[in-house]
């Protein structure tokens, strides 16, 4: 499998990030988050695969997050609830993602995208 970029074209650290693929010469496929969001399955795989917990996959910093109060709401809600709100709306993703046969990269730190596989 090629490494595939979920990502958000307007978002400057995607933006950083799929730069860096490209000047590291690392084959990609895109995939805008928000014409084709992730599904709740894909983002069950993704999570598992990534052993990361479901909370790590939400956008803390964006603004739906912040008007559905979900910093409040989070907490009490159970894995199948966050999923399905996950696959409603791709602006509550972290972002970017990087998905690959052996990693799961959530957002943009050039150190963990340094060590791609």
């Amino acid at each position: 499998m090629k490494n595939l970029l979920i990502w958000y074209p307007k978002c400057s650290t995607c933006q950083k990030a799929r730069k860096f693929l490209e000047n590291n010469k690392i084959s990609f496929e895109e995939r805008h988050i928000v014409e084709n969001t992730p599904t709740k399955e894909e983002l069950r795989t993704w999570i598992e695969q990534s052993e990361l917990k479901t909370k790590n996959f939400f956008n803390t910093s964006g603004l739906v997050y912040k008007e559905l109060n979900l910093k409040e709401k989070l907490p009490s809600m159970t894995k199948e609830e966050k999923l399905e709100l996950l696959a409603s709306n791709g602006m509550l993703i972290k972002r970017p993602l990087l998905i690959s046969d052996k990693q799961i990269l959530v957002g943009f730190k050039e150190k963990e995208w340094r060590e791609i596989k």
